[in-house]
């Protein structure tokens, strides 16, 4: 009795070899942006794949890989990037720009003028620049009469400590903007915003300063992954 012939695997096409009409490119320019989905959106961002792979399928395996999350696609590094088939330096540099510019823009999202009323405001203005960046940044909001966010400045990216958060470097465009009041905002790469020690010690540093200079520090809000801590709603200033 003859046995069952397994069905040939059929080859997956190259963008190229889709109907016009189904590649990513060309499904955004008649549909827009919004119309793709994610993987489509990084296909388009790669530009094309590497030989046995299309960019969809390098794509589907780069986000894969991060576990369906853009957040953790964000935070993965350039070289971890580049280890993915078909990411070299210029395509993983293209997928973080991307990645960042849209992280900006989230921040972005509030309208001009409106006031920082509490953490819960100041979570909803940095938490999306910030709960996956892939280290810490330390930011001042410099705030006018009205609690209005006039201007953010990022005073260190890297470990905090009291040497690179030096009351000098916070306070310097609070003076020059003639700042009413600051709010520290800064992020724990881990996702936990529970304060550390040296968070501590340098917020006490900084209250300190903003007394002497009569620029009140209102907050310390500390940015993890879907949640914040406030050293104000702690009682911790």
């Amino acid at each position: 009795m003859p046995q069952p012939t397994s069905q040939p695997t059929q080859p997956r096409l190259k963008i190229k070899e889709m109907p016009s009409t189904e590649r990513p490119r060309e499904r955004l320019r008649l549909l827009g942006a919004q119309a793709l989905s994610t993987t489509e959106l990084l296909a388009t961002l790669l530009g094309s794949g590497h030989r046995g792979g299309s960019a969809l399928q390098c794509a589907q395996q780069l986000f894969a890989q991060s576990g369906g999350s853009l957040g953790r696609l964000a935070a993965v590094p350039f070289a971890a990037l580049t280890r993915t088939r078909g990411v070299g330096t210029a395509r993983a540099a293209a997928v973080q720009a991307a990645l960042e510019l849209g992280r900006r823009m989230a921040g972005e999202a509030r309208e001009a003028g409106q006031p920082l009323r509490g953490p819960r405001d100041v979570a909803a203005v940095y938490a999306p620049r910030l709960q996956d960046a892939p280290v810490e940044e330390f930011h001042v909001a410099i705030l006018d009469a009205q609690h209005r966010l006039e201007r953010d400045v990022m005073v260190t990216r890297g470990l905090l400590n009291s040497s690179l958060v030096h009351p000098r470097e916070v306070f310097r465009e609070a003076i020059a903007e003639r700042a009413a009041a600051v709010i520290l905002v800064h992020n724990h790469p881990s996702g936990d915003p529970t304060p550390s020690a040296e968070d501590r010690a340098v917020t006490e540093q900084l209250v300190a300063a903003g007394r002497l200079l009569d620029i009140p520090v209102h907050d310390h809000v500390i940015v993890g992954r879907g949640r914040y801590v406030s050293f104000a709603e702690a009682g911790l200033l």
